[in-house]
């Protein structure tokens, strides 16, 4: 069965994000030798889920939308009018969608690519089943949190522990599905 996937960084005070949703401190901190990770991650996942306000953020960042090579969705209560051919919106339910997807003959695993509001829509349906994380060595104060405040109480069991020059990543899967 396809596993649905969040895989997403946070500094070491647990923001994914400054207020603003800006991720400059992010950028600034990937260097090093290697990609931490990311590329095995990402070739083991056929498609992408993300927030609509995900979707916007990763237009301006990118002159080219990095996910082509992916199904991808827009997970939005609000569908844009123009839909891009590269992505397909969604506004309906979270459960239904993760049933249609793992119907398909598809290989690869669902990656969530969003924040902690999409985290919270998936994670109260008990519908990840794995979150991958990288902690980033800095610290910003204020900002986006990893969760919500009500985000439902969720077990996890650690899978692993990976060290990426500075970063390090914690493989939890959920328990409480």
């Amino acid at each position: 069965m396809r596993k649905v996937v969040l895989f997403i960084a946070a500094s070491l005070d647990g923001f994914i994000a400054r207020e603003n949703g800006e991720i400059d401190w992010l950028i600034e901190s990937e260097g090093g030798e290697g990609d931490n990770g990311y590329k095995e991650f990402y070739d083991g996942i056929s498609t992408v889920i993300m927030g609509n306000s995900t979707y916007k953020h990763v237009l301006i960042l990118s002159e080219q939308f990095p996910y082509a090579d992916k199904e991808v969705y827009v997970f939005t209560a609000e569908p844009d009018k123009i839909n891009p051919p590269e992505l397909q919106y969604y506004s309906g339910s979270a459960s239904k969608l993760i049933d249609e997807l793992r119907t398909k003959d598809q290989p690869g695993d669902i990656w969530l690519v969003g924040g902690a509001n999409l985290a919270e829509t998936f994670l109260r349906e008990k519908l990840v089943d794995e979150l991958i994380l990288t902690y980033i060595p800095v610290v910003i104060g204020r900002g986006i949190p990893l969760f919500n405040e009500n985000t439902p109480e969720t077990s996890l069991h650690l899978k692993s522990v990976k060290t990426y020059n500075q970063f390090v990543t914690l493989h939890y899967e959920f328990l409480n599905k």
